[in-house]
This record gives structure tokens, C-alpha cells and sequence, in this order.
């Protein structure tokens, strides 16, 4: 008898109509205020008023092994060990592994920065709170793990995914603009008003947003989208804002009635600099181009079915490699001298925090969420887009979507050629890493692709 239950226990348990091979996948969308209070610091200036708030928003996905969260915030970055905790943080909310959370900036600038590690060299120095506000900061993050908290208890189930890509005119240009020397002939900001560098081509860009969609049965219940350039018309204005991308977001929320998700893709040197003077009035055009684009992606959408069997979370940490010309003496020096501008004393504390990091054998959390034939690929830094096109051009036949500025201790992340050229994000304390970093990351995005990781 006992020899028989165990028999009809184990062909239930091998069954391919049973456990995960029969589970639902579900999704839950979660939205926390991120914006700071008047007079906390964001990473420019103290924050006067809250034009239009902030937002931490994500999805937590069920029914595939552990929940997998993805999480986008209204900042400007989340670096070192303040990138951890939240991670920590927000996988301790969903019941699952920090390995299986991703956590994401957009990148704004009228917005706060977390870095814990910086922030406590700051305060060896007597700049505790000039930078970061630690309280705003934690605070921010369990009002998210809150937020999952409450969307798990009423998650919504997924039969369909949909994914579409739309032409977005006139925002992004390249910021490097190369001469026939091979040097930088001209440098594009996000605010550009030298003529011939705004007349010069927009050079390599991806110029799609693409949209992931989830569905139960025709009804849409979330939709994710991945653009890449730097999210600023102007800033500077000591107010928080998310800039046109949360204008473009909200307004895709309005039209279709469904929750958005914005996620800045490896924009490291793109911008608007060809199309912007800094004009206000190009904060609402920008945020207008960038909402027709993510329509088109919409109403491009391919639906098909998907299931919890073709959902799995692809995880890598990996060592990348210190620039060889940041100077830990020099940047102790220009930290202990009060006759240098803050901004250059701050700017000091962040590297100092990724030396220290590095030199502890600290890694950074990449990873690749995969939807039957689509892969959404969560990287760290200030990415040049030339990593998202590569990642594009590894899985031609699929649909690749990249979200950048997850952990954001790396700074700037060129290409080995990108070095010897020059400009600005190449310059030591903007990008922390040496040219060898892209043989890491280009082997690593390709493992993480291609369901090679361990």
C-alpha cells in the first residue's frame, strides 16, 4: 500500500502537467512616492518644490521559481551599497532572492542620488547630508517594499505578452561627435547651442522605444518601456521634476488606462543636445515626441501567448575593472581641502566609494529576464548604446529590450576605442572603469542571452 502512494506520488511529481510546469504566471504592478521633501538634497541642489513628484514604480512577477522584481526610480542613480539595500530591501517585501530583483534609475537630474558609501567618507569630512539624505533615501524604499507588499496580495494573471517598438523622432543624438582625426570634434550635452555641433548627424543612436506588454487574455494590465538617451530637457532648476520621460509616461498612462513603467536604456552617450537649446517649451515637445514614439510601439504590438514555463530570471555578478587614473591620494586631498567646491569634494567621495569597493572584490548585479523569445536585459552604469545595440545584434530573430543605470557606482561605461578619444565621459572621476571593460560586459550580456550563466 505505502509502495503504491508512493508510486502515484512520484508520477504526480514528474508529470509535465504538474508543479511549475502547470503554474500561472501573474504579475503585480507596485508605485511608491519618491520624491524628496523641500530642502532635502537632490544630487545638484537642495530641492526647493516638487514640480511633478517622483515615482518608484516596478512589476513583480510570480509563478516562475521565485517572484522577479524589476524596479524603476525617478532618480539619478543608486550606487554601491545603497543599491544592495534596495535591492535587499525590495526582495525581502516579495519573498525572494536580491539575486532575482533589478533596480533601475532613469536618470533625471533635478532628482536625488543614493550612495551610502560616499555619503559616509562625506561625513568624515564634515559634509554629512550635503549630498544624500540617508533618512529620505530609506524611507523612499520601504515605502516601495510597502507598496509590493500590498500589490501581492491581489496579483493579476498574464495569458498574453505583447511587444512593439516605435520611432522616436527627433530627440536622441549622439553626444560624441568624432572628427576626421578620430579625436572628439564636438561635444553634445543635453542642452547644446554651438551651431555646427548641432548641425552635425545625430550619429549612432537607437532611435526605437520598445514596449513590453503584459495581458490577461485582450486586457492589458502593464506595460513597460525602454528608450535610450539622457531623460533631460533642462535642469538645474532645484525642483524636483522626472523631466519629459515621466510627462511622456504619464501621458501613455492617461490615453491607455493601463500602468507604465519607464525604464532609460544605455544612453551613457546620448542626449538631446542636437534638438535642444535648453528652451523650457522643449520639455513638453521632447515629452510629446517620446509619447507618439511609445504609441507607435503600442499599436505595433505582436500579442502571443505566454505561460509561466517560458519565464526564467538569468543572474551574473561580475568584477569590473578599475580606471588605472584615479589617483586615492589626490582624491583624499581634494576632500580634506575646504577651498575646492563642493561639487568636486562629492564628486571625490563617489570614487573614492567604488576604489574601496573595488578593492574589496565587490561586484555589480547584471541580469536578463527572458519571455519566451524576448529578453530584457538589466545592466549596470552609464552605458554607451553601442552595448545595446551589440545586445540587439546577439539575438537578431528575438526582441531585445536593455534597461541601463542599475547600479550606478561605475559612472560613464565607454568602449575601449571610446578612451583614447576623449570628451567629457571618459575623463577619471566621470568613468570609473579602464577600457578593459568592455570584453567583461560584452561577455557577460552574451552569457546572460543566451541562458549561459550558472
Amino acid at each position: 500500500m505505502h509502495r503504491h502512494i508512493l508510486v502515484l506520488w512520484l508520477l504526480f511529481v514528474l508529470s509535465p502537467d504538474s508543479s511549475a510546469a502547470s503554474a500561472t504566471l501573474q504579475v503585480a504592478y507596485f508605485e511608491a512616492d519618491a520624491s524628496p521633501p523641500v530642502g532635502s538634497p537632490m544630487f545638484y541642489q537642495l530641492n526647493e518644490e516638487v514640480l511633478m513628484p517622483l515615482s518608484a514604480r516596478g512589476v513583480v512577477l510570480l509563478g516562475s521559481g521565485q517572484p522577479i522584481v524589476l524596479c524603476a526610480v525617478d532618480w539619478i542613480g543608486i550606487a554601491d551599497s545603497a543599491h544592495t539595500e534596495w535591492r535587499n530591501v525590495l526582495a525581502e517585501a516579495a519573498g525572494t532572492s536580491p539575486a532575482r530583483v533589478a533596480v533601475h534609475t532613469l536618470h533625471q537630474h533635478d532628482a536625488p542620488g543614493a550612495d551610502f558609501d560616499a555619503e559616509a567618507i562625506l561625513a568624515e569630512h564634515g559634509l554629512a547630508g550635503k549630498r544624500f539624505d540617508n533618512h529620505f533615501i530609506r524611507q523612499t524604499m520601504s515605502r516601495v517594499a510597502e507598496a509590493i507588499q500590498a500589490t501581492l496580495q491581489a496579483p493579476q494573471t498574464v495569458t498574453h505578452l505583447g511587444t512593439g517598438a516605435g520611432r522616436v523622432e527627433k530627440i536622441a543624438s549622439n553626444r560624441r561627435v568624432i572628427g576626421a582625426d578620430g579625436l572628439i570634434q564636438y561635444w553634445r550635452g543635453s542642452t547644446t547651442n554651438d551651431p555646427d555641433a548641432r548641425a552635425a548627424p545625430e550619429g549612432t543612436i537607437d532611435p526605437l522605444v520598445r514596449s513590453i506588454s503584459f495581458f490577461h487574455d485582450d486586457r492589458p494590465l502593464v506595460v513597460l518601456s525602454y528608450y535610450a538617451t539622457h531623460p533631460m530637457s533642462y535642469y538645474l532648476m532645484a525642483k524636483a521634476h522626472p523631466d519629459f520621460v515621466g510627462m511622456a509616461r504619464e501621458q501613455r498612462e492617461q490615453a491607455l488606462g493601463v500602468p507604465h513603467v519607464y525604464f532609460t536604456g544605455a544612453g551613457g552617450n546620448i542626449a538631446a543636445g542636437k534638438y535642444n537649446d535648453g528652451s523650457h517649451e522643449n520639455r513638453q515637445i521632447f515629452a510629446d515626441r517620446l509619447a507618439a514614439g511609445m504609441q507607435l510601439a503600442w499599436e505595433s504590438n505582436k500579442i502571443t501567448p505566454i505561460s509561466a514555463t517560458d519565464v526564467a530570471w538569468h543572474h551574473e555578478d561580475v568584477a569590473l575593472p578599475l580606471a588605472d587614473n584615479l589617483d586615492e591620494v589626490k582624491l583624499i586631498e581634494t576632500l580634506d581641502d575646504k577651498n575646492v567646491r563642493p561639487w568636486d569634494r562629492y564628486k571625490a567621495a563617489c570614487c573614492l566609494a567604488w576604489i574601496h569597493r573595488c578593492q574589496a572584490g565587490g561586484k555589480v548585479s547584471l541580469g536578463c529576464l527572458h519571455l519566451a523569445r524576448v529578453r530584457s536585459l538589466h545592466l549596470c552604469g552609464e552605458l554607451f548604446v553601442e552595448y545595446q545595440l551589440a545586445a540587439q545584434q546577439l539575438r537578431p530573430d528575438d526582441f531585445v529590450a536593455v534597461a541601463a543605470y542599475g547600479d550606478y557606482g561605475t559612472g560613464y561605461i565607454g568602449l575601449r576605442d571610446s578612451y583614447p578619444q576623449g570628451g567629457y565621459e571618459v575623463q577619471p572621476r566621470v568613468s570609473l572603469v579602464s577600457p578593459d571593460v568592455e570584453d567583461v560586459l560584452m561577455s557577460s550580456i552574451s552569457r546572460l542571452l543566451n541562458n549561459q550563466t550558472e
